[in-house]
């Protein structure tokens, strides 16, 4: 408890030091991005951010620095690498997750953070609410309050006749296990029944999976760093089960699997990059509110519908953002 009392003190007192000197002396800020996995599953996301930036007149290694940092999927080290961007006494810590959020703040009050996408904020205690976060935290959450219910409604449009779907979730992450309860909550007014597949880590999820041979009919992958970091292990699992399965974001589809609907990441991750731009320019994190994602897109893999033997209904097709052939 010591040691983590020091680190936020630590962090206060480093976050209070540079947007005034470094204002005073001109001196370039630095953004501390923290990706709750391998850097790589974040590079799209990434590209975005960074590009909206530039967009905005702000260039890596010209007027800004931006010091990249990965957990590459282990929890444990996620406060070990938020402790170093706070001893670095960076600017602003850009993540995602509320995992990464939390650990960040628990060691500095002051170091603004801004978080690309995370669940439900409020209900993770990371902002006062969404339209006054307070503190030091706020961004961009990828909750919509029906998107469990739509998503699960989809599959079942996509997938004529399933009467038993599996929600695989990480067993460690709240965020994710809250949003595998919403899917249970919609599986059920669906009708449906299902079986929840709660991984601890990336070492069981081709178990888990391979378990389902029968017993299911398709499979619902809750998001996260867990699901992002372990993608292609996902794809290759479920392709190998023959069950059709929705992810939430079209990084997935874009890869081999079925299908996702969800959010724009890359847009979210660009708008981050505008909470980043009205920090460094004087507006404090707290007064900033969290906004929501504006555009939720469907989008079908249908080489893999096809090799899996699915007919996807034309007009369900027409509804898609895109279609992949």
């Amino acid at each position: 408890m010591r040691r983590r009392a020091f680190l936020s003190l630590f962090g206060g007192a480093a976050a209070a030091w540079p947007l005034s000197v470094r204002a005073a002396t001109g001196k370039r800020p630095v953004i501390g991005f923290l990706s709750p996995g391998p850097q790589l599953a974040y590079a799209t996301w990434i590209a975005g951010f960074t590009q909206r930036l530039r967009e905005l007149g702000w260039r890596d290694g010209n007027n800004l620095e931006i010091i990249y940092r990965a957990t590459d999927g282990v929890k444990e080290r996620i406060p070990e690498i938020a402790a170093e961007l706070v001893g670095l006494k960076v600017d602003v810590i850009v993540t995602s997750g509320s995992e990464t959020v939390v650990a960040a703040r628990q060691l500095t009050s002051a170091i603004p953070i801004v978080f690309a996408a995370t669940a439900d904020p409020v209900a993770a205690g990371l902002v006062a609410s969404l339209a006054h976060p307070g503190g030091n935290v706020t961004g961009l959450s990828a909750q919509s309050t029906d998107y469990a219910s739509k998503s699960v409604g989809l599959l079942r449009e996509a997938v004529t006749g399933p009467q038993r779907v599996a929600i695989l979730t990480d067993a460690a992450n709240p965020g994710a296990m809250a949003e595998a309860a919403k899917v249970q909550i919609a599986a059920r007014t669906a009708g449906l029944e299902f079986v929840t597949l709660a991984v601890h880590g990336g070492e069981e999820i081709s178990s888990a999976i391979g378990g389902l041979k029968s017993g299911s009919d398709a499979v619902y992958c809750v998001p996260g760093p867990l699901a992002s970091t372990n993608r292609v292990r996902i794809i290759t699992s479920v392709l190998a089960t023959r069950l059709p399965t929705i992810y939430g974001s079209r990084e997935y589809v874009e890869v081999g699997a079925l299908m996702s609907y969800g959010p724009n990441f890359s847009d979210l991750f660009r708008r981050a990059a505008e909470y980043v731009d009205k920090i460094l320019r004087g507006t404090k994190p707290g007064d900033i509110p969290v906004e929501q994602p504006t555009k939720f897109e469907l989008v079908i893999n249908l080489t893999t519908a096809r090799a899996l033997g699915l007919k996807i209904p034309e007009s369900f097709l027409s509804r898609a953002d895109e279609v992949i052939e």
